[in-house]
C-alpha cells in the first residue's frame, strides 16, 4: 500500500514540474517572442536528425508574421550562416526548397 502511496506523490510531483515547465516556457515566449521559435528552430535541426513536426510548424505559422526577425535572431544566436543554411544541410529536394521559399532564403 505504501508503494502506490509513493507512486502518487511521485506523479503528483511530476505533473507540478510539467505545470512549471509549461509556465517557464510561456514566459519565455512572452518576453521575446521572435528569439522563443528562433530557439525552436535551432532545437529542431541540432544534432543528428531533424524534427520535423516542429521546423514544419513554426516555419509555416511564422512565416508571414514575423519571419525577419527570427532570422535574425536565428543568426545572431547561432551563426553559421543562418537559418536558410541550417535549412539546406538539414533537409533535401522539394521540401527544402518549400522551406527556403517560406522563410525567404528562394
Amino acid at each position: 500500500m505504501s508503494g502506490s502511496c509513493g507512486l502518487v506523490l511521485i506523479l503528483e510531483q511530476l505533473e507540478q514540474l510539467s505545470d512549471i515547465f509549461c509556465f517557464a516556457l510561456t514566459v519565455k515566449c512572452v518576453q521575446n517572442k521572435t528569439g522563443y521559435f528562433a530557439e525552436r528552430l535551432y532545437d529542431s535541426m541540432k544534432g543528428l536528425g531533424t524534427d520535423d513536426d516542429t521546423l514544419i510548424r513554426v516555419v509555416v505559422s511564422r512565416c508571414e508574421v514575423d519571419m525577419l526577425e527570427i532570422k535574425t535572431q536565428f543568426a545572431r544566436k547561432y551563426g553559421k550562416g543562418g537559418l536558410g543554411k541550417w535549412i539546406m544541410d538539414d533537409t533535401s529536394g522539394d521540401y527544402r526548397d518549400l522551406l527556403l521559399m517560406l522563410v525567404g532564403e528562394k
